[in-house]
């Protein structure tokens, strides 16, 4: 094994390959229904635009290309997550083969991805944007270390390319290239690579990438920024020094949240010589120890400036997902590396890969045991099928809750779906008697099923009409997975061309 990590690294890209489509069969073995995430990215799907909503639109750039090669639907959803990942894994390993002599040991750092729990499993649950900076940052990271090792127009090049695409995919990513910048800047001997005419390559490829989507944060700041401030200040009333004292403790549980389990792994596979590693000292991590303490020195300034009360640990995932990469230079700078400790490490991974899937298939399979459901335990095609055997094939479907539309297109490729608080997508529709139009509604977590929406009914008038509600039913249906009993209401209405003189509702 170790031999086969030292002369052909290939194996453990293609381990990680056979991986990431083992993932997708996985998510295609599971009920239809969609995570929270994954109904927004196949409801965005259906247009172009430099800018959505909250987020930066990279993930949804590549989702809509997809989605239009190969519809609607959990492959399209799952091949997008799983690829995306993979490139994640590849780019950060071949970082570290640039930069560790001892290549068994650099095949250790994009293992070791897998032990960061944002990564290894919650990025596989249900995170997109999330997918995208880790993504991005993977390639930042091999850009620099490329521009470093072996500069090149090519090498200077890339590093703008990922820049441009970490801002439109999250922008928290920002903070990486200027900690990045800074760091580099302090190191005499790699600075000379910031005062090279090539660094214009980086800035105007990384310039042309992001303009697009600057120009609209610029304009739509409210829309860009007014979700994430939200979620990063509770409580605009709590005293400022109280905001700031939280935004610093939550940072330091988020820092132990994401790194605990990483470290752990780390110790039982290298064990004492774990000590001896913490002490040694290259060039490279006096690189990346600057660069991790420039990001929390940037961290404590934007919380004082912006008193800010909650940093979760997905936030930190462009800046920490470098831990394995370090350790890992670490223990080359030590001259650690048994071939019992690489084996170690090597078996704990791979039990990860079989314990992540099981896990993601298990927290569904077995929801009816415990009465805490999921999204995909929502009887999403039982819906549909409900649906169509009343009101036929819809011409549009049209609601006001993102995991019920995004299901919806899963379930009818063809229909549009209409989310009228995204007034940027109104598809041509042309209702008809055996195509009507069709609202729907579900309920929500555990309240009572809400009833019909005044507002979507005179939407749907404006929209579309004159129309004529021809019916409205509610139904209650057995939910994914469930106990006997347990089941989920959802409502529908469907509307067909009103007559000449006939009164609409």
């Amino acid at each position: 094994m170790v031999r086969l990590l030292e002369e052909k690294p290939g194996y453990v890209f293609a381990l990680l390959a056979g991986y990431f489509l083992i993932q997708v069969f996985v998510r295609l073995s599971l009920p239809h229904a969609l995570e929270l995430d994954e109904a927004e990215q196949l409801f965005l799907a259906q247009w172009l635009a430099v800018g959505y909503n909250s987020q930066p639109p990279f993930y949804n750039w590549i989702q809509y290309l997809v989605t239009g090669a190969l519809g609607p639907s959990l492959f399209s959803l799952s091949i997008v997550k799983n690829s995306m990942l993979f490139l994640s894994y590849l780019l950060y390993g071949l970082a570290a083969w640039h930069l560790i002599g001892r290549k068994s040991l650099a095949m250790l750092a994009p293992l070791g991805l897998i032990t960061i729990p944002q990564i290894g499993f919650e990025a596989q649950r249900d995170l997109t944007h999330t997918v995208a900076v880790i993504f991005a940052s993977c390639f930042f990271l091999y850009g620099v270390v490329r521009t470093l090792e072996r500069p090149s127009i090519l090498a200077y090049a890339l590093t703008g390319l990922a820049i441009g695409i970490g801002f439109n995919a999250k922008y928290n990513f920002v903070l990486l290239p200027a900690a990045a910048l800074i760091a580099i800047l302090l190191d005499p001997e790699m600075r000379r690579r910031l005062f090279d005419w090539r660094l214009a390559v980086t800035a105007v490829v990384a310039l042309s990438v992001a303009l697009p989507h600057a120009l609209w944060f610029l304009s739509n700041l409210d829309a860009a920024t007014d979700r994430t401030m939200g979620k990063l200040i509770s409580e605009t009333d709590v005293p400022y020094l109280l905001r700031v004292g939280g935004g610093m403790l939550t940072l330091m549980l988020a820092t132990i949240g994401f790194s605990a389990l990483t470290l752990i792994v780390f110790v039982i596979a290298f064990g004492k010589d774990w000590r001896q590693a913490l002490r040694a000292s290259s060039r490279w991590t006096r690189l990346f120890g600057r660069l991790l303490g420039v990001i929390y020195l940037g961290l404590l300034l934007v919380i004082l400036a912006g008193g800010l009360d909650q940093i979760r640990d997905r936030y930190l995932t462009p800046y920490l997902l470098v831990l394995p990469l370090y350790i890992c230079l670490k223990l080359d700078a030590a001259g650690i590396g048994e071939r019992s400790q690489i084996i170690t490490f090597v078996r704990i991974a791979a039990g990860a890969m079989v314990l992540i899937p099981a896990i993601l298939v298990l927290r569904i399979v077995t929801s009816g045991w415990s009465g805490d459901y999921n999204y995909l335990n929502t009887p999403m095609d039982a819906y549909a099928e409900a649906v169509r055997a009343d009101a036929g094939e819809p011409s549009v479907i049209v609601g006001d809750m993102l995991p019920l539309l995004g299901s919806m297109r899963v379930q009818f490729p063809e229909v549009p779906a209409v989310l009228p608080d995204h007034p940027d997508f109104r598809p041509t529709v042309k209702p008809a008697a055996d195509r009507p139009v069709v609202i729907g509604w579900m309920q929500w977590r555990d309240n009572p099923l809400p009833p019909l929406s005044q507002d979507l009914e005179a939407f749907v008038q404006t929209q579309y009409g004159p129309l004529r509600r021809a019916g409205m039913r509610t139904v209650m249906l057995p939910r994914n997975y469930g106990r006997p009993g347990d089941e989920y209401t959802f409502g529908y209405a469907w509307y067909v061309p009103a007559a000449d003189g006939e009164t609409t509702p």
